[in-house]
């Protein structure tokens, strides 16, 4: 059988090239070997939260695995098939557990039964995509093409504590379906969250009102301000805001940090969202990266606007074309909004 051979160096060069070969591997049932893993990153290799994803993917596939350590430059991995059940996985750190369930859910969702996750470490971390972002934004929109999963929140996990828990369930699909998306439609709902744990309670008030002060002028609805308090045994907060169209569902998020104040958090999450409605884009460019892979695993083609091509963007069609025998069309620049299409052409 090919081995896909991979340089972890391309391009973005982040972990996203690993969780997405593994996903891919497991589906078509390819080997591959990643070198130059995060070889340009301040600390090279396997990291915790990646070697999770490696244990995760092994785990649902009984994959032949070497070079699974923290620290490895190099990994070579040869799944069977995905296995349907009930499974836990720790990350031991604050790293983010959403990622590892987006590592699995794309092989876990083409198994022939339900299968049952629990994930242990960072739920509201920076680099990834919150809990709030996957519940709201992410699995309504695969959710369009055929894929089905549920999360809950048990604790949130926040840097450096982690320790937050979420439970998944997966439920199998027989074939999806492609996503033709150029048109977002009106503007339905605006959400906006303003999340915390173990933080006095004016930073959540203020970073409600001051995201209401930035919508003042949105004229189409009327936004929702939600202030939650998470449990946990970290301290956080975070600002998510999710926009719900007749099309299409969008999210911005920013997190806070020692010394930023809360009205700032509250502008980092607003500001990008103004600045999308600005644009004939359907999707952000965060979400537009996370459904690349089903985009191409559809049968038929598939169309999305993005606010903005980026780098991880280019990264991720540049790793699925070794897996599939697709070619995607790209008309735009990096930086710039760009229509992204996908099929098989080839």
């Amino acid at each position: 059988m090919n081995i896909v051979e991979i340089d972890g160096s391309f391009g973005e060069g982040g972990g996203q090239i690993l969780r997405s070969a593994l996903s891919l591997s497991i589906i078509t049932g390819t080997p591959f070997r990643l070198v130059n893993i995060r070889a340009g990153r301040e600390k090279p290799g396997l990291r915790p939260q990646h070697l999770t994803s490696v244990h995760a993917a092994t785990a649902i596939s009984d994959a032949e695995v070497d070079g699974a350590e923290v620290g490895s430059r190099t990994l070579e991995f040869a799944p069977r098939a995905a296995k349907a059940g009930n499974y836990q996985f720790d990350v031991g750190t604050a790293g983010a557990v959403m990622l590892i369930f987006q590592t699995l859910l794309p092989p876990l969702c083409r198994t022939s039964g339900e299968s049952q996750i629990f994930l242990r470490g960072g739920t509201h971390v920076p680099f990834s995509p919150p809990f709030h972002f996957i519940a709201e934004v992410f699995l309504p929109m695969v959710a369009q093409m055929g894929v089905h999963a549920d999360v809950n929140l048990l604790k949130a996990g926040w840097n450096p504590k982690g320790g937050g828990e979420v439970t998944a369930t997966i439920t199998p699909t027989s074939a999806l379906q492609p996503l033709n998306l150029t048109e977002r439609g009106a503007l339905r709902r605006v959400t906006v969250y303003a999340l915390l744990s173990n933080l006095p309670d004016h930073i959540g008030q203020r970073e409600r009102d001051a995201a209401a002060n930035w919508l003042r002028d949105l004229r189409e609805i009327k936004p929702r301000l939600e202030i939650q308090r998470l449990p946990s045994i970290g301290e956080g907060t975070m600002v998510v805001l999710v926009a719900e169209f007749e099309n299409t569902v969008v999210g911005f998020s920013a997190m806070g940090q020692v010394g930023k104040r809360a009205e700032r958090v509250a502008e980092e999450a607003v500001r990008p969202f103004l600045r999308f409605l600005q644009s004939e884009a359907t999707v952000d460019s965060h979400l537009a990266d996370q459904l690349l892979l089903y985009m191409a695993l559809a049968a038929g083609r598939s169309r999305i606007v993005t606010d903005e091509l980026t780098a991880h963007v280019r990264t991720n069609i540049w790793l699925i074309e070794k897996f599939l025998p697709v070619e995607f069309k790209v008309e735009g620049e990096l930086g710039k909004p760009a229509t992204i299409e996908v099929g098989q052409w080839r």
